[in-house]
């Protein structure tokens, strides 16, 4: 069966439409759509073998093109909204195609419709789009198919990810003023550097005198870069290279990650922001029914960091072998101890999904202060810093002529 990017008209309005639709060819995708009201007006096959090319040739347009995590989730509040009105699935599935603007998340939901027009599942229907819909997503599905509350489910999953993105945006806008300060001053030193600096200290050449160390350092750190220039960037370009090579090793993530959380000040945040993450993935999977053992396996895939992936892999050996949760993550001392404790109470009253969203809750609380302190602590640092290199310069520069105005007096 090949998939057909169509153009149409429905007959009942008059409106324009497009999308994609699976067909055996293109008059069965003509007559499939005049059972629907909509006159075909031109149609183009997308094969199989186009299909693969195009995923082997991925460039950034095609990357730009990939659904957020913001577009999934508002599609998923507007899922859950038409199920709960009493639409059912398969027509719900339709009118979200009429209304998702990215054009590769339509596409998603075309082969999602035709797969649940072939009695698939929902879950398994999105299982066919790891890069869509995740783990988290697919198994929360199947775990509101399962007990009939698929409606609850799509509404936490999108209270899960627009928490997620929006704690992500915090993190990311906060650092972004910092970030692109430093690449500003990088830039305006380099030019300072390699521009005017060299054209300045020529006038020093036939002064015939002594010029003061920061002087001489200056134009010996001038004449390096403006000669050396391209050695400094393929310095830097192969030390990231091999850096990264090294990282993606089991032995280098874990030396890495284990690292991270060790590092000042960023090292603790970086560990909020995991135990974060996991604390609010945990929750929501149990509160929505998907078992233990299953949700603690994909919770460990969202920290993101090797040392504490392998603690909670040490817990679910721990947890299949008769222990509790929180004994394990204690053991390690890699989790901080109110997450553990708080963990044991949970188990111990039957309330683990609530004690999770309260430590998620805390600690989201605690990565937003730490964030704005942190920025509102980088910003004069880096003003100061910046400054305190642009002053150096000037200094170095202006003391000689002020030396060799005074001798001429």
């Amino acid at each position: 069966m090949a998939v057909f990017e169509y153009r149409g008209i429905q007959i009942a309005t008059g409106r324009a439409v497009k999308g994609y639709r699976d067909a055996e060819n293109a008059k069965a995708l003509r007559l499939a759509l005049r059972r629907e009201g909509v006159l075909l007006t031109a149609a183009s096959e997308e094969n199989e073998q186009k299909e693969r090319a195009a995923q082997r040739n991925i460039d950034l347009l095609a990357f730009l093109r990939r659904p957020r995590t913001s577009d999934v989730a508002v599609m998923t509040r507007q899922l859950a909204t038409l199920v709960r009105a009493g639409v059912p699935l398969v027509e719900s599935i339709a009118a979200l195609i009429d209304q998702v603007e990215n054009e590769q998340l339509v596409r998603v939901l075309t082969t999602v419709r035709e797969s649940l027009n072939e009695g698939t599942s929902f879950a398994k229907s999105l299982e066919q789009h790891p890069k869509v819909f995740p783990p988290l997503y697919v198994n929360m599905i199947a775990a509101g198919e399962a007990s009939g509350t698929l409606e609850a489910v799509l509404e936490r999953l999108a209270d899960f990810m627009e928490g997620q993105a929006r704690l992500r945006g915090k993190v990311a806008s906060a650092l972004a003023y910092p970030v692109l300060m430093a690449i500003v001053g990088t830039l305006l030193v380099s030019v300072l550097m390699i521009g005017v600096v060299p054209k300045v200290t020529s006038v020093f050449d036939n002064l015939g005198q002594t010029l003061p160390w920061y002087t001489r350092l200056l134009i010996f750190v001038s004449e390096f870069v403006g000669g050396y220039w391209w050695l400094i960037v393929g310095v830097i370009v192969g030390a990231l290279l091999l850096f990264r090579r090294w990282r993606n090793t089991p032995d280098g993530r874990m030396r890495w990650d284990t690292f991270r959380l060790k590092m000042p000040i960023f090292g603790r945040l970086h560990l909020l922001v995991a135990v974060a993450r996991f604390s609010r993935t945990l929750a929501t999977l149990l509160a929505s029914g998907v078992q233990l053992l299953a949700a603690m396996e994909i919770g460990r895939h969202v920290l993101e960091n090797a040392r504490l992936q392998a603690v909670v892999a040490d817990a679910i050996g721990s947890i299949r072998g008769g222990e509790s949760i929180a004994e394990p993550l204690k053991k390690s001392g890699a989790f901080p101890p109110m997450v553990t404790h708080m963990i044991a109470i949970g188990e111990k009253s039957g309330q683990l999904e609530q004690m999770l969203e309260n430590v998620s809750r805390a600690y989201e609380s605690d990565v937003e202060t730490r964030v704005q302190t942190l920025t509102s602590l980088l910003e004069p640092m880096m003003i100061v810093l910046l400054g305190g290199v642009v002053g150096f310069i000037a200094l170095a520069i202006l003391m000689p002529l002020i030396q060799m105005n005074n001798l001429i007096e």
